[in-house]
């Protein structure tokens, strides 16, 4: 797999708290259900139901999902009635997200083709 020099490198050398939070996130998004959730939400705000929908899972365990990414902190939720909507908590899960898809797709595109 090649990668290309980052363009938008960390501007500073991270330090242990730094490393920590990131591996705590990576661990979050290494969860195929919780991928799709968050893709989900990358196109704008939803409640369970459509979000339950988007990833074809079990109720209870897209609830259980989005109560990680919650605590987490990387999603938000406010009330709509009896309704609770989920949105993404800023741009950079956006980009990480978008960044995470794009490395697949290129290691799908390289692999070699069988006949």
């Amino acid at each position: 797999m090649h990668l290309s020099p980052a363009h938008d490198a960390h501007p500073r050398s991270p330090g242990e708290e730094q490393f920590a939070l990131a591996a705590e996130l990576l661990a979050l998004l290494g969860d195929r259900t919780r991928l799709t959730l968050l893709h989900a939400l990358t196109r704008g705000e939803a409640d369970v139901t459509t979000l339950t929908e988007a990833c074809a899972a079990a109720r209870p365990a897209v609830s259980q999902h989005l109560a990680r990414l919650r605590l987490a902190g990387l999603v938000s939720t406010r009330k709509e009635g009896r309704r609770v909507v989920y949105s993404l908590r800023d741009g950079h899960l956006r980009r990480l997200l978008d960044e995470a898809l794009n490395v697949a797709d290129h290691r799908l595109s390289d692999r070699p083709v069988h006949d």
